[in-house]
């Protein structure tokens, strides 16, 4: 069967799926949104119990990236990501998700050889070339004194 350039692009109109790209926005707005206030409640709340500023940033990226973690260990955060889609991807939980999925497939395997192996499939380049970068910034601080 022989088509058309036109009877092939109505054929394509019929059978693709509908673009949702507002809904999408909207979600992710929303979702991303929603994430960046309960970071910023948590910052708030540290900062109430009198922690200085630099122990609030780090106590709430701490704070976040073990909710992020968390939430991908009880299966709620695919839940959030279904209907948030990309706003779950920015912060710092997007981050933590990443990190704990690839561990959920392989805990089959074992915590060891399983889930602690399968934590470092996605995150680990980023956590590896972090961890260089770090190094490699402290050892040029300190010699610039």
């Amino acid at each position: 069967m022989e088509l058309t350039k036109n009877e092939y692009a109505a054929m394509v109109d019929r059978t693709s799926p509908k673009s949702r790209i507002l809904r999408d926005c909207a979600g992710a707005f929303l979702g991303g949104g929603m994430i960046c206030t309960v970071g910023q409640a948590i910052s708030d709340m540290y900062s109430l119990m009198g922690f200085s500023e630099n122990n609030v940033s780090c106590l709430t990226s701490m704070t976040l990236v073990f909710l992020g973690t968390l939430l991908t260990f009880l299966g709620v955060y695919d839940n959030i990501a279904k209907y948030a889609g990309a706003g779950t991807l920015v912060p710092i939980t997007g981050f933590a998700n990443a990190v704990a999925s690839p561990a959920m497939e392989f805990k089959s395997e074992g915590y060891v050889a399983g889930t602690g192996a399968g934590m470092f499939s996605v995150a680990g380049p980023v956590i590896a070339f972090g961890t260089a970068a770090s190094v490699i910034y402290g050892i040029m601080l300190i010699i610039t004194g």
